[in-house]
């Protein structure tokens, strides 16, 4: 089954949320911690790579967060994209903005941008790393009507992913790796027909960003490995099954990417079961930009607000609801996964 954005469930328990991720959480979260026990199947396998460190990603995000939400056409909008750009070039990665006007569902002109920031642009052999940075300028999901036009922090929906790949792009920036990374953060992601507005619901009004990418590569002939999407990677109780579309479009990479969280140690973040689809940013890299691309996405079978978790497009996706040893899991495991390519 297909989930688009307008799929949503309400959501009773977010007190069993809190407790699942106590349940699940490997240990307290430092910059030196590294990996615990793994399973049979990877034990053959080692760790490798430098430790992830959630606390500088959780500031990271905060650092988002506190240009407010960064919705299309606002100064947070704005000011944030140029502290991202500096960010990236402060750890001597080459950036380029891709802008963009785009239209959004209603016929507003969007004014977009894209950034890319290579690591070792001189190498043929490459990895994307990619994430949308935007925030969604409504809050339609959230219990309370009365906030459904209510711009969304984004915290999670939007920063997360942002703040896990910085902190990837400082570590690696220390080494000298024989593969190439590129980090896209994508933008116009959530700008798709709101539940409230009587518009037709039409999937192609989401990820607007990385359809404009897919088919306006920022290099000419510009080929990737693969690719590994990540929406939502904070979140307190999150799990990652395998995203339908994923394992369709790119099932080898899936494969790739939980073993990987296997050896690190966050395999219970990683069922090896198969969720949902989802309309998402890695539809066009797949479709458009034809390179293998797979989505780390929570999903929450028993939420009812949302399969996205209770505080997707809410008021509620704040950074209270942002927890570190999500971002390590993420994190530690897309580390294992870029060290262990040759």
């Amino acid at each position: 089954m297909i989930v688009n954005r307008k799929n949503i469930k309400r959501c009773v328990n977010f007190v069993g949320v809190i407790l699942f991720t106590i349940h699940y959480s490997l240990y307290t979260v430092s910059c030196g911690n590294l990996r615990k026990q793994t399973t049979d199947e990877s034990a053959s396998m080692q760790p490798v790579g430098p430790a992830f460190c959630a606390d500088s990603a959780y500031q990271y995000c905060q650092a988002q967060c506190d240009f407010g939400p960064r919705t299309m056409n606002s100064k947070a909008h704005d000011g944030c994209e140029q502290w991202v750009i500096s960010k990236f070039k402060g750890f001597g990665l080459d950036v380029i903005p891709q802008k963009a006007v785009l239209k959004g569902y209603d016929g507003t002109s969007l004014n977009s941008t894209n950034i890319i920031a290579s690591y070792r642009p001189d190498l043929k052999e490459r990895i994307l790393l990619c994430a949308h940075w935007d925030s969604r300028p409504w809050a339609d999901n959230d219990p309370d009507e009365a906030n459904h036009k209510t711009p969304v922090m984004a915290a999670n929906d939007g920063a997360s992913g942002v703040a896990v790949m910085l902190e990837v792009a400082r570590l690696i920036s220390k080494d000298t790796l024989q593969m190439g990374v590129d980090f896209i953060c994508f933008d116009a992601e959530d700008w798709g027909v709101p539940q409230w507005s009587d518009a037709n619901y039409d999937g192609n009004t989401w990820a607007l960003g990385s359809q404009y990418w897919s088919a306006n590569l920022h290099k000419k002939g510009y080929k990737a490995r693969f690719g590994i999407l990540l929406d939502m990677v904070g979140g307190l109780g999150a799990q990652f099954y395998k995203e339908a579309l994923s394992v369709q479009y790119a099932s080898n990479i899936v494969d790739k990417v939980w073993r990987a969280a296997q050896v690190v140690g966050y395999g219970s973040f990683f069922p090896t079961q198969i969720g949902t689809g989802v309309t998402d940013d890695h539809v066009p890299v797949n479709t458009k930009a034809k390179i293998p691309t797979i989505d780390i996405i929570p999903y929450y079978p028993n939420c009812e607000q949302s399969s996205f978790g209770p505080t997707w497009h809410t008021i509620n996706d704040d950074m209270e609801h942002i927890d570190k040893n999500t971002l390590q899991a993420v994190g530690q495991t897309l580390i294992q996964v870029i060290y262990s390519e040759k």
